[in-house]
């Protein structure tokens, strides 16, 4: 029996499109219903759009995403199909965002003290030259 993979899900929508991503552990095996991406996707833009996600955390050669995407036109598709892998990816990434963050040393907060108060920010006075005064005029000062 072969050992079972863990498998991500996702689902990303632009436009009129609609795209189903399944992320598992592999080489980077990127298909979209069936083809390679490169071929699927007409132009190597909207391929490098569809797969961004995956560089932004490093993970273009770790994993294998398949997509089933439908609807909208070529363009539609490809940013349907980023933002699924980005909803797919986060669970995958989230135990190593969760250890980057708890590294950080969370800011101090400044003492709060009595002159911090909104009301004593705005005791002083102030004009606005654009605004018209009672009389019709413009303030001038």
């Amino acid at each position: 029996m072969s050992a079972e993979k863990t498998i991500f899900l996702g689902t990303g929508r632009r436009k009129t499109s609609t795209a189903r991503v399944r992320l598992t552990e592999g080489t980077g095996k990127l298909t979209a219903n069936g083809s390679d991406f490169e071929v699927y996707f007409s132009h190597e833009n909207f391929a490098k759009q569809a797969f961004r996600p995956l560089l932004t955390v490093e993970l273009r050669d770790k994993v294998d995403v398949d997509v089933n995407v439908a609807g909208g036109g070529v363009t539609g598709q490809a940013g349907a199909t980023a933002h699924g892998i980005a909803r797919a990816r986060r669970p995958a990434t989230s135990s190593a965002t969760r250890a980057r963050k708890s590294a950080r040393s969370p800011a101090s907060p400044a003492p709060a003290s009595a002159s911090s108060s909104p009301s004593a920010k705005l005791s002083g006075t102030f004009s606005c030259k654009n605004r018209p005064s009672r009389e019709g005029g413009f303030f001038v000062g």
